[in-house]
């Protein structure tokens, strides 16, 4: 099989189980799975048959969210889906990954970021973005500024993940902004979110109802206040390093087509 999965262990270990279960159904066959364990706590236990039936990395020590996307190095297929520890994926969504691929090369996500064109500095205030995917369902594919939750990608191009690391990498933010940034840059390839159509939830990247529920746990990157601030401080970052956002490309094919 040419995809290889990343799951995350961290502060979800309830979670696990049913994520491994959902890779294992997944329409397109038997998938490798990496496990990045980033932390192992006296009172934290993660399902000790999934970390055995796993290539699996256990760690004393918590590497923050981009460590995944070292283990991901360690893959030897060509596409590579690393999975936040709170999204599970309908039984086709990786077989929706590899179709969109073929027409929309670029970073997959199941929940993409489109910024707004006046108000994306304040990321991530509400008002700064609109998402779509799972949380707003798209019909058709869906080219968007960012991806989250669920990232499909050829491994090859984390070449360019790491070629633009910044000195000091962040804890708990600023992986899914990067990894866009970085491949538009390099490669000069977007992101998109394939269809999420309303009528067949096999081919989402994430189930609504347990990505609500488990998204507003208390252990969310999202509700961490220290987070969210990271999230604004490296959205800026990367803007100010030459990231252009939709807008600012629809507005430059506007500007150019009058011109002609």
């Amino acid at each position: 099989m040419s995809v290889t999965i990343v799951l995350s262990g961290f502060k979800r270990p309830h979670v696990l189980r049913q994520q491994y279960e959902a890779i294992k159904s997944q329409s397109v066959g038997d998938l490798p799975i990496i496990l990045w364990v980033n932390l192992i706590e006296n009172n934290i236990n993660f399902d000790p048959e999934v970390i055995n039936n796993c290539q699996s990395i256990v760690s004393n020590t918590n590497y923050g969210v981009w460590g995944r996307f070292t283990a991901a190095l360690n893959a030897h297929t060509k596409y590579v889906c690393v999975i936040d520890d709170d999204t599970i994926p309908g039984r086709k969504w990786i077989e929706n990954c590899l179709t969109t691929m073929q027409t929309h090369r670029g970073v997959l996500s199941t929940r993409g970021v489109i910024a707004d064109k006046t108000h994306d500095l304040q990321y991530p205030l509400p008002h700064s973005y609109k998402a779509v995917g799972w949380c707003d369902p798209n019909e058709t594919v869906t080219r968007v500024d960012m991806g989250c939750h669920s990232w499909f990608f050829e491994k090859g191009w984390l070449r360019a993940f790491w070629a633009e690391m910044p000195e000091t990498i962040p804890m708990r933010y600023g992986e899914d902004m990067h990894l866009s940034y970085s491949v538009k840059k390099n490669l000069e390839l977007n992101t998109y979110v394939p269809p999420h159509p309303v009528n067949d939830k096999e081919l989402w990247g994430s189930m609504p109802d347990t990505g609500l529920a488990y998204g507003e746990e208390a252990v969310a990157a999202s509700l961490d206040n220290a987070a969210n601030m990271g999230m604004h401080k490296y959205w800026n970052f990367i803007r100010s390093n030459g990231y252009s956002i939709i807008a600012e490309d629809e507005q430059e094919n506007e500007i150019y087509s009058s011109t002609k």
